[in-house]
C-alpha cells in the first residue's frame, strides 16, 4: 500500500470576503472529487480572505498509480485561473 500526498498553498486574488474565498475551493474540491480518486481538506488559512492550504490524499497498492495521480492533480492545480498555486509539495508514504 503507498500513500500519496500532495499539499498546496493558494492565494485567492479575486477574493473580497471568506464568502468569495470559500465559493473558489468549493468549486475546486467538487471538481477534484468528481474527476480524481483522492480525498481533500482544507489544512490551513482558515480566516484568511486571500490564502488557501489545502491537503489532497490517495491510496493505491503501487508507487505507480499514486505518482499518476498525484501528477495528474499537480496538473489540474496549475490550470486553474482563479488562484495562484503559491506552493505545492509532495510526498509518499
Amino acid at each position: 500500500m503507498v500513500v500519496g500526498i500532495l499539499q498546496a498553498s493558494l492565494s485567492i486574488p479575486e477574493a473580497r470576503s471568506l464568502k468569495d474565498k470559500r465559493a473558489v475551493l468549493r468549486s475546486l474540491k467538487d471538481r477534484i472529487k468528481n474527476r480524481m480518486n483522492v480525498s481533500v481538506a482544507e489544512t490551513g488559512a482558515h480566516d484568511a480572505w486571500k490564502s488557501a492550504e489545502l491537503a489532497f490524499v490517495t491510496v493505491a497498492a503501487d508507487h505507480k498509480t499514486v505518482q499518476k495521480r498525484l501528477s495528474s492533480l499537480s496538473s489540474l492545480l496549475h490550470s486553474d485561473p482563479r488562484y495562484v498555486l503559491v506552493h505545492l509539495r509532495t510526498e509518499l508514504l
